[in-house]
């Protein structure tokens, strides 16, 4: 007996799911690839930061994401160690990159694991873009997802907090100065 397919809808910064019962490695990939889709429609040379919090299996689930947008040809910089939210928005505005994908459930139960993907101003994908991911989803549900006819491009991994840190500290100097005056 098959089983039907698992509805993704995006809420909230992303789509959240259980862990082993629709959060799957089949539905991760399903998803990085609707997300390649639609970045790859709005950039010519697509770069995407992928980053992943302590959940569980959330590096391996990264990984995965990471070889998926490769293999459509996107740039991919893969965090080599969990990282918060911020360091990512951070580091795609830093490196003026397309967008990123984020494995996290946020405030959801442990049982729990998430996708969460940004644009490149770094901030939660909008509505239409969300729209546009769900739309691809449904329509590889159907048809399938189509091997890509563009070589695989690169999976660069980075440790991106001390960039971030140093980002901060120079605003710590900064707002230090200005009291100073």
């Amino acid at each position: 007996m098959e089983t039907p397919a698992a509805k993704i809808k995006f809420g909230t910064s992303g789509w959240r799911a259980i862990i082993a019962e629709d959060f799957t490695f089949e539905n991760v990939r399903l998803v990085a690839a609707a997300i390649g889709a639609v970045v790859r429609g709005q950039a010519a040379q697509p770069q995407v930061m992928v980053g992943y919090d302590t959940r569980f299996l959330s590096a391996q689930f990264a990984r995965a994401c990471a070889e998926v947008l490769a293999q459509q040809g996107i740039s991919v910089w893969l965090a080599e160690r969990d990282v918060p939210t911020p360091v990512i928005a951070h580091h795609i505005i830093a490196r003026k990159l397309s967008g990123g994908v984020n494995f996290t459930a946020s405030h959801n139960p442990p049982c729990y694991n998430g996708i969460k993907y940004s644009t490149a101003y770094g901030g939660p994908a909008p509505k239409d873009i969300t729209q546009a991911i769900e739309e691809q989803i449904a329509l590889f549900q159907r048809q399938g997802v189509p091997a890509s006819a563009r070589a695989a491009a690169a999976i660069r991994t980075f440790h991106p907090r001390p960039s971030y840190v140093a980002a901060l500290t120079g605003l710590r100097d900064i707002a230090w100065r200005r009291r100073a005056r």
